[in-house]
């Protein structure tokens, strides 16, 4: 028997969907999914990178249904702590609200100039300049916690909220042959490695859904 039910969109497109799936995963909660079809507006306007959240992912846990993938994240470490969805330690603690609430409302350049399409696969594609700007600041923030943290995830050995709120980052990366340099490159390889994103991964293979305006050969 369940204990919730997880809304979702695309598992091919949908980037908020996959955060709200790895921290359902990470907190150790057992739920279902439930597919909201991507022409329903709760979720086409987010498919479409029109904005960052309408309703989907939603999270219903008993009476209660949350929305909106940074209060998912802080619903489910309130109620399951041993989970260690956040360091255990203060300063890291407050570093991994920082960066994840930086994922969560910036990199408006990556996210319309890379959109996330797992099937995608683009050699050599040619990154703006105002996404590359984007890279730069994430790149840059995973270093810093690399070096201050060790790895292999980005506040130490064990996944955590934050690389939640990446993993879609490290996707488009993949898809459209993002070059990061080789520390970034091996944390790359580490979330792509990670059974719960490589689940959702070979999930979204087999979703027959397509959207045209994600389709394009940019």
């Amino acid at each position: 028997m369940t204990d919730a039910t997880l809304l979702i969109s695309s598992k091919n497109y949908s980037s908020w969907s996959l955060r709200g799936f790895l921290l359902a995963k990470l907190s150790g909660i057992s739920f279902k999914e439930e597919r909201v079809s991507p022409d329903d507006p709760r979720a086409r306007e987010e498919l479409l990178m029109r904005t960052s959240s309408i309703l989907v992912p939603c999270l219903i846990h008993g009476d209660v249904s949350v929305w909106d993938t940074i209060a998912i994240a802080e619903y489910l470490n309130e109620n399951f702590p041993e989970a260690n969805m956040l360091p255990a330690e203060k300063g890291a603690r407050a570093r991994c609200r920082s960066i994840s609430g930086e994922m969560h409302s910036g990199f408006a350049a990556l996210r319309s100039s890379l959109p996330m399409n797992l099937r995608f696969r683009k050699p050599g594609f040619t990154v703006w300049s105002s996404a590359q700007a984007d890279i730069d600041r994430i790149t840059a923030i995973w270093r810093e916690c690399l070096t201050n943290w060790k790895g292999p995830f980005l506040f130490g050995a064990e996944p955590t909220i934050a690389d939640c709120m990446y993993a879609p980052v490290v996707t488009r990366f993949l898809s459209y042959d993002v070059n990061v340099g080789p520390v970034c490159q091996e944390y790359c390889n580490t979330i792509l490695n990670w059974a719960p994103l490589k689940e959702w991964i070979g999930d979204s293979k087999e979703e027959p859904q397509e959207i045209i305006e994600l389709d394009l050969d940019f």
